[in-house]
């Protein structure tokens, strides 16, 4: 039996250990805002926090998240407005969307471990996650706004 948190609820499954976390978010819990891109934890749409600290959940195996805390964009903030999630918002990033869970996941976590980071820490803290329509440079100035608090 495994026993984790996602957004705050408690979860038990005894689904089989070895398969991937995002298929029980998608699946078992329909929070479908994570998404499946590349199934090789290349791509990071399926990016997700686990204890703070964001992980790729197409190949990261159910058993790792025993007794952890796992927060989806689902449960990022419960209306939407985290402060990422507002500079999105403000600075209209999305064009396709599909990738957009996942780099906002990916901000809010970098934002965490560090409030006030350069370019350069931006770039490389947001460049494991793929936006197929190459909104690059919003991506980062909304990154950049939420770290001043928006």
């Amino acid at each position: 039996m495994i026993k984790f948190t996602v957004n705050g609820q408690p979860q038990t499954t005894d689904a089989d250990p070895s398969s991937p976390l995002l298929w029980y978010l998608r699946d078992e819990l329909d929070l479908i805002g994570t998404k499946f891109g590349c199934g090789k934890a290349l791509c990071g749409a399926c990016t997700v926090h686990i204890d703070g600290q964001a992980v790729r959940s197409c190949t990261l195996p159910l058993s790792t998240v025993d007794g952890r805390a796992v927060v989806t964009i689902e449960g990022l903030h419960p209306s939407g407005d985290h402060p990422v999630q507002r500079a999105w918002r403000a600075v209209s990033v999305p064009q396709c969307g599909f990738c957009q869970a996942g780099q906002i996941m990916q901000a809010a976590a970098l934002l965490a471990a560090n409030p006030k980071p350069t370019d350069a820490e931006i770039d490389q803290g947001m460049s494991g996650n793929i936006c197929r329509c190459g909104c690059y440079q919003r991506i980062h100035m909304a990154v950049r706004l939420a770290a001043t608090g928006v």
